[in-house]
């Protein structure tokens, strides 16, 4: 079994969303590096007051942080990714649920992603394919 190496980088992405994109990368990045601990406190203290966000409004955060960085971009991008995207959903009022977790079928490993109205957002597996260990 293959597993792609990376992930295509979306296009035709409005400036305004590319700046927004950019800014919430650039808080995302020290933030991952956080314990994992600290990082769930960081993010449920960032998520107060939000709207639950929909598919639609987590997938067009989502698409913008992939077309603004490589890093995210990257197999091993999950985490600055889901973090980046829950802090540009939280830049318009919302907030998609933050996963991380594990893969429960091989290849098994570490995950992050986002979900919104109950399914991850744009991970092309199904939603038992992943087992959340912390939200927020």
């Amino acid at each position: 079994m293959t597993t792609p190496s990376s992930l295509s980088r979306p296009t035709g992405v409005p400036l305004g969303r590319r700046m927004a994109a950019r800014f919430a990368v650039a808080l995302a990045t020290p933030l991952v590096k956080l314990k994992p601990r600290r990082l769930r406190q960081v993010l449920g203290v960032v998520q107060r007051g939000a709207r639950p966000a929909g598919y639609d409004t987590a997938k067009t955060a989502r698409d913008a942080v992939l077309a603004v960085s490589l890093r995210c971009l990257g197999p091993q991008g999950c985490l600055p990714r889901s973090v980046a995207v829950v802090l540009l959903c939280r830049m318009s009022g919302t907030w998609p649920k933050w996963c991380a977790g594990v893969r429960i079928m091989p290849p098994f490993g570490a995950h992050a992603w986002v979900e919104a109205d109950g399914v991850p957002v744009d991970e092309n597996l199904p939603a038992q394919y992943f087992r959340p260990l912390m939200t927020v």
